[in-house]
Order: structure tokens, then C-alpha cells, then sequence
């Protein structure tokens, strides 16, 4: 019976489901793995670098994090193209309230706005939800450091940490057993890592395969900053070393 209601994101199951919108959220779920984590003194997203061949030129620049302004940047999973368009609405969105309030804007605020964009997507004839999820992350003098979340029915949460993408089950169930509040950057880019070893379906991370992008603030200033390949190495090899000391206890 459900084959009735697969072409329509307007239409409810009746058992109450929208399908179309559950079939973008099983296409984020094939996508390379993104991870959030606050930390006490920033925030720390990492994203897994999906290349289907060795053919492919790399990229100029990131694959999965974007900025959207001076004070909020985001990791996405799905598909890039769709990003794009949520992105540039968001950057839109943002220098519009710069410009009316001379302030900016409001994390919060910034991701309701998009998520309400989303949303219409999927109440809408003609129209197919975007298939992509986000985790935004920012810095407001109302909330500090905030890191949320959001899915292609345009719902958003706040999260501590969190894992979209694939084997976001597994990484989620990392990130409950070993995330810690007082946690520093540094700690959270090793948790971080560990989390994209254990998602991932090659053997081990290196970083052609991954990325790590920082937010913090240094001398009064917030930085975003994107780890070069050498500081990424550094980090996967500080967590290969930790695990095998714990391996020989």
C-alpha cells in the first residue's frame, strides 16, 4: 500500500508517514559521515572525504565544511548539489539581518530560517525534499558556542555531539560512551577522529580521506580554520597511538 503514497511529499501514509521524506533521509545515511562536537573552549566538525576513483582532480576547496559567515560555518552530508542552494539561502539569509540590525545574526535564528525553507519543500505539489542534512555550528553573545543539527523535514535540535551520515548509529553510540562536557578542543578533534575510524568503510583514516575544521576564539576573535594535512595526520596518529596503548593494557 505505501507504493501509493511514494510519489507525493504532500500525501500521508496511513500509517502517518511522509515517505519521500524518509527516502532523503535514508540517502543522507550513504553519505560520507559528519561529525559535531562542543568543546569547553570551541566546537570541532570533521567530515569523511568520499572519492569514487583516484581519477578525480581534488577539490580547490572543502568538500564538506562551508562558512556562512564571519560567526557560523557548517559540515554537510548528502548531496552537495542541494547543499549548495540551502547554503547560499543561508549566507543570504545572514547578511540581510547584518545589514537591517548592523549585529549578526543569531545562530539560531540563522538555522530556523533555513529549516523553515526545508520545511516548505515538503508541504508543497511539485517539489521533493532536499537530500541533505546539516550541523551547523556557531558563536552568539546570547548562547556562546552552539552546535544543532537539522534533517531534510526541517526539523533542527541542539546537540553536546552528534554523527549524521553513514553508520551514524555506531559513531552516536561512541560519542554517549566517551564525550565529556569539560572535554578541550584537542581532546574533541581525537574524539572526533575516532568516531570517523569506527564509521568508515575503508580500514583506516588518513587525510586524503578525512578533514577537520576548528572554531574558537583567540584574542577576543572567533577563528575558523580548516586543519592542514599535517595537523591532520598528527591527530590520526595521536589516536592510533592511544589505541594501541590501551591495547597493551
Amino acid at each position: 500500500m505505501s507504493r501509493r503514497y511514494d510519489s507525493s511529499t504532500t500525501t500521508f501514509s496511513p500509517e502517518g508517514r511522509l515517505h519521500q521524506v524518509e527516502y532523503a533521509i535514508e540517502a543522507i545515511n550513504n553519505a560520507g559521515t559528519a561529525v559535531g562536537i562542543l568543546a569547553a573552549d570551541g566546537i570541532v566538525l570533521a567530515g569523511e572525504k568520499q572519492k569514487s576513483t583516484s581519477l578525480l582532480q581534488p577539490s580547490k576547496s572543502s568538500e564538506k565544511m562551508y562558512k556562512l559567515d564571519d560567526h557560523v560555518v557548517t559540515v554537510v552530508a548528502g548531496l552537495t548539489a542541494d547543499a549548495n542552494i540551502l547554503i547560499n539561502n543561508a549566507r543570504l539569509q545572514s547578511q540581510r539581518y547584518l545589514y537591517t540590525y548592523q549585529e549578526p545574526m543569531p545562530v539560531e535564528q540563522l538555522v530556523q530560517r533555513v529549516c523553515n525553507y526545508k520545511q516548505a519543500y515538503t508541504q508543497y505539489g511539485g517539489l521533493r525534499p532536499f537530500g541533505v542534512a546539516f550541523l551547523f555550528a556557531g558563536w552568539d553573545e546570547h548562547h556562546n558556542y552552539q552546535l544543532y543539527m537539522s534533517d531534510p523535514s526541517g526539523n533542527y535540535s541542539g546537540w553536546k555531539a552528534t554523527c549524521i551520515g553513514q553508520n551514524n548509529q555506531a559513531g552516536k553510540g561512541l560519542l554517549k560512551n566517551e564525550y565529556e562536557e569539560t572535554a578541550t578542543v584537542s581532546d574533541a578533534l581525537k574524539l572526533a577522529a575516532k568516531v570517523l575510524q569506527k564509521t568508515m568503510d575503508a580500514t583506516s583514516a588518513t587525510a586524503e580521506k578525512v578533514e577537520f575544521m576548528v572554531l574558537t576564539k583567540e584574542g577576543g576573535k572567533l577563528v575558523q580554520r580548516i586543519l592542514p594535512e599535517s595537523e591532520t595526520t598528527a591527530v590520526l596518529a595521536a589516536v592510533a597511538a592511544d589505541a594501541s596503548n590501551e591495547g597493551d593494557v
